[in-house]
């Protein structure tokens, strides 16, 4: 596979990483646990994807030996995984919006002025 990618796609292991998060020295990763998602006709042959490389030619790896190829190649858009990414961020941003409660108490006015506003959406 190519090095340096933006995103990288397992599907044996439905993971997706984002190489590059926010504030992070190494990509951060999810397990998107959806099946009818990953069971998508066209990944059958697809052992992993990373996109926004330096060579396009080497993004799709296949599991059996068709060459790698390009995403556009292949007929995939990096977008509806990176749509999966951010829909499992954005439910750990709410969590730890959540759980990060002043030890003395305080209101959600007070939480809000703290911590900002409860985070309801996240795009990479």
């Amino acid at each position: 596979m190519a090095t340096n990618a933006n995103w990288t796609v397992v599907f044996e292991d439905k993971l997706v990483i984002k190489n590059y998060a926010e504030g992070a020295s190494e990509g951060i990763g999810y397990h998107i646990d959806d099946n009818s998602f990953w069971e998508n006709e066209s990944f059958q042959n697809i052992w992993a994807i990373q996109s926004d490389t330096s060579n396009t030619s080497d993004e799709v790896e296949h599991r059996d030996s068709t060459p790698h190829c390009s995403l556009s190649d292949e007929g995939i858009n990096i977008q509806q995984f990176i749509d999966k990414w951010d829909a499992a961020h954005l439910l750990i941003l709410q969590s730890n919006w959540d759980t990060n409660n002043h030890p003395d108490g305080e209101t959600e006015d007070e939480k809000i002025i703290r911590l900002g506003a409860r985070p309801t959406s996240y795009s990479s």
